[in-house]
């Protein structure tokens, strides 16, 4: 049986827009035909969304992925959820059921490698055998190298199922050439290996005057820069944990994601090179 191909998308820091491009991808592959499935192995949010099919808890962005992939929201796309509860304790949510209350301690060093990523790679596996594209979100940073080894949700998981990796950076931030350049720095030689190129997001200007840091970052990491995309304007629920509006309501009807989805996708799709990605990238012919 042929398994779905992978692409990953990691950004450079929380809040670089990972969420927002999976949510663009998984729309544009499949107005393109492809089944296609959002992926995030372990999520730290306090936005739930509660699946019809399990009664199972996953993150809102997971679920709003789904329905960008045009599938119903599924316990697999989101197998670990951590609710963080303060004072670094978070409630364990696996396979959308309660699990237990955990100190970020204990989670690191004794349970996500023994445990969790079996639980997270059997769960992608059978994602994969029922499409053709599965579009893995990473979480924070891949250059957290004080967790680095435990980190199962960027690199560890990128090199145990060789997927392929975009980084993007938020531009509007400041400092985006600087943390591309640091983040590959940082990382071991196997996993700068995945990187495949990088996206930088939130742009608001002439996109020609970041033609000469474009060229330098190119020759610095020898990676291709494959798209510059623009600050967008859409409405969506927000899901990141470190977001103070995060809540564990769905604000907004289901009904209502989809126009704004394909507008973020149509914006996305115009502003990247989704030929090369597809074709270099994913591996797509």
């Amino acid at each position: 049986m042929t398994k779905a191909k992978l692409l990953m998308i990691q950004g450079t820091s929380s809040g670089a827009g990972k969420s927002t491009l999976v949510t663009a991808f998984c729309r544009i592959f499949n107005d393109k035909g492809y089944q296609v499935v959002p992926f995030k192995a372990q999520n730290m949010s306090s936005n739930i969304y509660i699946t019809n099919k399990t009664v199972g808890m996953i993150s809102l962005a997971q679920a709003i992925q789904a329905i960008a992939s045009r599938k119903n929201p599924d316990t697999r796309m989101n197998p670990i959820l951590l609710k963080p509860l303060g004072d670094y304790r978070s409630r364990v949510i696996l396979g959308g059921k309660y699990y237990s209350e955990m100190h970020a301690k204990e989670y690191y060093e004794r349970f996500i490698l023994q445990k969790g990523l079996s639980l997270i790679l059997n769960a992608l596996d059978s994602l994969r055998k029922e499409n053709d594209i599965v579009v893995i979100e990473g979480a924070g940073s891949p250059a957290e190298i004080n967790i680095s080894k435990y980190d199962a949700a960027n690199m560890l998981l990128a090199e145990k199922v060789c997927a392929p990796v975009i980084i993007c950076s938020d531009i509007e931030r400041g400092g985006c050439f600087a943390s591309i350049v640091g983040t590959m720095k940082l990382l071991k030689p196997i996993h700068s290996h995945l990187v495949k190129g990088f996206l930088i997001n939130k742009f608001r200007g002439d996109i020609s005057l970041l033609d000469p840091a474009i060229k330098s970052v190119q020759k610095i990491t020898r990676k291709q820069v494959l798209g510059v995309i623009p600050k967008l304007d859409f409405h969506l629920p927000e899901e990141d944990s470190l977001d103070s509006r995060s809540t564990n309501k769905q604000e907004q009807p289901r009904e209502s994601w989809d126009g704004h989805i394909n507008l973020l996708a149509k914006a996305v799709n115009k502003s990247i090179n989704i030929q090369r990605i597809m074709t270099k990238v994913i591996g797509l012919m």
